[in-house]
């Protein structure tokens, strides 16, 4: 292994590490499960924005949409950014303060609990089958990052791909399974920074190579349908073809995700005071913008650095091939000066922090799912404190066992894979929320209804309708988000109304100032 890798390798250790020693300090403030799984809704309007939108991010924000944008342009990778951006906006707009008080009145301490609470589920049918799309969801996202996090050491250090996934799931796995949802909080405002200091020192030091942004954009124009939100750019063909209304209608439904992400969601319930939550908006809101703009100009840059030979040409490869683009870029500055090998491997580690980020939120929100929300509330299994926390840490480790396995396969593309995740718990859990949160007259049996509509139509619009082609060939997030809608609206109002407690305790909720 070279010096320069030596060096990168060392930074990304130091900060690994780090990771672990937060987690660490916090198992120390675990009294009981709320603590581990919310951490006693005690996180103050700055850890609340920045954790929420880094646990969003994944490593899709340095690796995926950078290298969409490499190959094809601005058009998927632009719609999707201003769709995410809208939606994270109106997401902590609208849903933030009222979930944490509602989630607060019915002392709900997971997304399943809250449905399941608000409804006065006796059942529990409610909670078990959130719980279930929960683990069916998440952990091929958890796979996803892991996967990342393997191309990455695999590609730079030699090490076997596998051999990688499985040293990354253990690092995320030691600070979460020890310290639960405060040091995943804490540390993901910790890897919000190191990914915001990446991605800009990405783009000055592109820019810098290159001979600044006039190069850059001369060299996207002269690529047909890159450089423009109207059309899309074919690497294979080098044509350009325009990007109709459809397509952007259904990459702007990336927005709708939002309400129904649990591990964005749990953020809201486990702020500390509601009215700082208006802070935490503007500050989630502007580092979105702001990131996924340097994003998708890192995949423009990146293009004219491989023009001139600076680092491997990687148009017409595979979309997951292209992923590798910063860690080209990262590679390429470690061998210019001691102090470049250490912004290298600190770039490095913002794509491990990305990937961190999401995975450690995945992992707690799955936990709960199968250590409360199953075992303890649905099955009835009753155990101590000390049991509890022992089964949360447990899960956690179970299921990034089958994380791991599943991240077997290094060709998988990254973006594809969370953007199937992300329609899954868009269409699943969004509408549910929404609902549950602005319209008294909903039911149980309409959230059951909207709830198994929402994630049957991810699997079926993906896979039986889509592959048709032509007006079908869409994003399912957007149909499934709409069946699921109307599954919420018609099963409600067939069926019995709400309970006088139910719609009191709502008004109640929608009454607060």
């Amino acid at each position: 292994m070279t010096s320069n890798k030596v060096g990168m390798l060392v930074v990304i250790i130091v900060y690994l590490a780090f990771m672990v020693i937060v987690g660490i300090f916090y198992s120390r403030r675990n009294k009981n499960v709320s603590d581990f799984y919310l951490g006693g809704r005690k996180l103050g309007p700055l850890v609340t924005a920045m954790s929420a939108e880094a646990s969003d991010m994944s490593s899709w924000l340095l690796m995926g949409l950078p290298g969409l944008a490499y190959l094809s342009g601005c058009s998927e990778a632009g719609w999707t950014a201003i769709g995410l951006a809208i939606g994270t906006y109106f997401n902590w707009l609208f849903t933030a303060k009222r979930l944490r008080r509602y989630s607060e009145k019915n002392h709900s301490i997971t997304v399943p609990d809250f449905f399941s609470n608000r409804y006065r589920d006796k059942s529990h049918s409610l909670l078990a089958i959130a719980a279930i799309i929960i683990v069916v969801f998440f952990v091929p996202y958890t796979a996803s990052g892991f996967s990342a996090c393997g191309k990455l050491f695999s590609s730079l250090f030699g090490l076997p791909y596998f051999g990688a996934v499985i040293l990354s799931a253990i690092i995320i796995v030691a600070y979460t399974a020890l310290g639960g949802f405060l040091a995943a909080s804490t540390t993901d405002l910790i890897q919000s920074i190191v990914m915001t200091l990446a991605i800009v020192i990405v783009v000055f030091f592109g820019l810098h190579m290159i001979g600044g942004a006039d190069v850059a954009i001369s060299n996207a124009k002269s690529l047909d349908g890159y450089l423009t939100l109207l059309a899309s750019h074919d690497p294979e063909t080098g044509a350009g073809s325009p990007y109709s209304g459809l397509s952007i209608a259904s990459t702007l439904a990336w927005g709708l995700g939002y309400f129904g992400m649990p591990h964005i969601l749990l953020r809201f319930m486990g702020t500390r005071d509601d009215n700082k939550l208006k802070l935490s908006r503007r500050i989630a809101s502007i580092w979105v913008v702001i990131a996924m703009f340097i994003a998708i100009a890192i995949g423009i840059i990146g293009l004219s650095m491989s023009k001139a030979g600076i680092i491997p040409n990687l148009v017409g490869s595979s979309e997951s091939e292209s992923e590798r683009l910063i860690i080209e870029i990262a590679f390429f500055m470690s061998q210019h000066g001691v102090l470049l090998i250490i912004v290298g491997g600190l770039i490095l580690s913002g794509i491990l922090a990305c990937t961190m980020s999401t995975s450690d939120s995945q992992l707690l929100a799955a936990s709960s799912s199968v250590s409360q929300n199953i075992l303890t509330d649905w099955l009835g299994i009753k155990m101590s404190q000390k049991a509890s926390m022992a089964m949360a840490r447990i899960t956690v480790i179970i299921i990034a066992i089958i994380g791991v396995l599943l991240a077997k396969n290094p060709d998988s593309s990254v973006f594809r894979i969370v953007s199937f995740a992300w329609a899954g718990f868009g269409a699943s859990f969004g509408p549910v929320m929404i609902f549950a949160l602005f319209w008294k007259r909903s039911n149980r049996n309409g959230a059951l209804a909207g709830m198994i509509v929402g994630a049957a139509m991810v699997f079926i619009w993906k896979f039986l309708i889509a592959p048709i082609g032509g007006a079908f060939a869409i994003y399912e997030l957007l149909p499934a988000f709409i069946c699921a809608s109307i599954a919420i609206i018609v099963v409600s109002l067939i069926t019995k109304a709400p309970d006088k407690e139910i719609v009191d305790e709502f008004e109640s909720v929608a009454a607060m100032k």
